[in-house]
């Protein structure tokens, strides 16, 4: 699958199959994530793939909704505050790499064929507690992922020119 055919078939899915996901296509994801850019290249993210089944109960049970609980596999994104740059008005540019790194991996599960659904509608505190994270670290955002169970829906977006101006 070519790049812009990974970046129109990307979808938020729901509903996953229980199959399991190969080691290689793990490390390929983990492969996309390493080769995200971060602000000064201090890479202040790291992301545990989850794959025991305990620990994804316990980690989907965080969420406020139910879905992640049937993924075979959950992404946690956890990032270090205190590693990453600041601009001089005191901006934090954690939130952005990690984005910039899930970002990488949901495309990268697109590409794998897997579905995803980036979450931020979970108990951070609750998750560091599941996941061992200790302060200043923090989990940023959780990605349940796998084989879809059924097709997504359709691909609704806004016109290009309403979101991109090209100026000359």
């Amino acid at each position: 699958m070519n790049f812009y055919d990974v970046v129109r078939n990307r979808r938020s899915i729901r509903s996953f199959k229980n199959t399991p996901v190969p080691d290689e296509t793990a490390r390929r994801i983990a492969a996309a994530v390493n080769a995200a850019p971060s602000a000064c290249n201090l890479q202040p993210v790291s992301f545990k793939f989850i794959r025991n089944a305990d620990l994804r109960a316990r980690l989907a049970a965080c969420c406020k909704q139910e879905f992640p609980a049937e993924a075979p596999v959950i992404l946690a994104a956890i990032y270090d505050p205190e590693k990453s740059w600041k601009r001089e008005d005191g901006f934090n540019s954690a939130d952005t790499d990690m984005a910039i790194a899930m970002e990488h991996a949901v495309l990268a599960a697109t590409a794998e064929g897997l579905g995803s659904c980036w979450v931020c509608a979970f108990d951070p505190v609750k998750a560091a507690e599941v996941l061992g994270v200790d302060a200043p670290c923090r989990v940023a955002a959780l990605c349940p992922m796998g084989y879809p169970a059924a097709p997504p829906r359709e691909f609704i977006r806004k016109e290009e020119s309403q979101i991109f101006e090209v100026i000359d």
